[in-house]
């Protein structure tokens, strides 16, 4: 899945929630918390920073000498285990 996929499929899912959001503006939000190649995303500069950024029940990114680290949480894993709906 690339961004323009990811976002498209954030869109589809927001309207499901009765959210009417623009592609171009959750394409903008990805490069956003994500970056791009010219400018780097809030969750960049966070680790940068030594702060951990913890996203609900999906997970935590964190620094872990020089590299980034994702440590998925509870609710993805047990989603991708097949334990939850």
């Amino acid at each position: 899945m690339d961004k323009s996929q990811l976002a498209r499929a954030g869109v589809d899912k927001a309207a499901q929630r009765g959210h009417d959001i623009r592609q171009e503006d959750a394409e903008q939000l990805i490069d956003a918390l994500f970056g791009t190649v010219d400018m780097a995303g809030v969750i960049a500069e966070a680790l940068k920073h030594d702060e951990t950024v913890v996203v609900g029940s999906f997970g935590r990114f964190r620094a872990d000498g020089g590299s980034a680290a994702f440590q998925p949480g509870k609710a993805l894993t047990e989603y991708l285990h097949g334990t939850t709906p």
